[in-house]
């Protein structure tokens, strides 16, 4: 039976895998590391990444839209029916602290929903990803299977950010302590995936993110049963003009266990 979105599933994929070597290339030199002007890290990797993402997959499908973290933003992907998010390295900042919790982010946006998701952590040789009502997959050591959210009402297990933890979420997880077993630290959209295999049941995120730190684990935690919504639990829309969320989001294994 033929998988939708087939032909860029495929593409996606293989464009993850070939730019998680790139990345590795240069994982364990002395990276140099540029701010931007928001203050945020960037390197090499980052750029390299972002270049052979994005030539292998304008290559392939020119008439769709195109937003990555590391190109200018072209307005015209608006008019496109289709448009790919790209984070080419996310995670930099631990990327830069060596302790493999960074991701390839690749979506692909069909007005304004995700209709297919890659998220690759090179270090972990983890491959994530879905198509929309296809379910949510993993690959690794050559073999591929269905993932799902975990079925824990109790004794949950919580993500907090390695890099981007905030007081208002620590607050939270002490008020529902009775609730919660263990709480872990990690980077990245790596996060989600853990989510949508079943190893981790929360994570909150009360800062502000872009759609390429969201687009393809949205989609991976839908598919797998998990709940993934801004925190006034309305949906995300990708490809609009605004490419910023102050909303914060959360992900949870099921919606009843929500944190209040």
């Amino acid at each position: 039976m033929q998988v939708a979105y087939e032909v860029e599933l495929k593409a996606a994929k293989q464009a993850a895998l070939e730019a998680g070597k790139i990345i590795l290339e240069v994982y364990f030199e002395d990276v140099e590391v540029i701010l931007k002007n928001d203050d945020t890290p960037v390197t090499r990797a980052d750029y390299a990444s972002n270049a052979y993402i994005l030539d292998r997959l304008i290559h392939e499908f020119p008439h769709h839209g195109f937003l990555s973290e590391e190109s200018t933003d072209n307005l015209i992907r608006l008019e496109k029916d289709y448009c790919w998010i790209i984070d080419p390295l996310d995670g930099t900042k631990e990327f830069i602290k060596k302790n493999g919790e960074f991701t390839i982010n690749i979506a692909l946006v069909k007005g304004h929903d995700v209709v297919m998701g890659v998220v690759y952590a090179p270090v972990k040789e983890e491959l994530y990803y879905a198509v929309r009502g296809e379910g949510a997959f993993m690959e690794k050591d050559g073999e591929v299977s269905r993932i799902h959210v975990s079925d824990r009402l109790v004794d949950l297990y919580a993500l907090r950010s390695r890099s981007h933890e905030t007081i208002r979420y620590a607050e939270l997880l002490a008020r529902h302590s009775e609730r919660i077993l263990v709480i872990h630290r990690m980077g990245s959209a790596y996060k989600g995936c853990l989510i949508a295999r079943g190893d981790y049941d929360i994570y909150y995120n009360f800062g502000h993110t872009m759609v390429w730190d969201t687009a393809p684990v949205d989609l991976i935690v839908s598919e797998a049963g998990g709940y993934f919504r801004q925190l006034d639990h309305t949906g995300f829309l990708y490809n609009t003009k605004r490419i910023k969320n102050d909303k914060g989001f959360l992900i949870l294994n099921r919606p009843e266990n929500r944190l209040e």
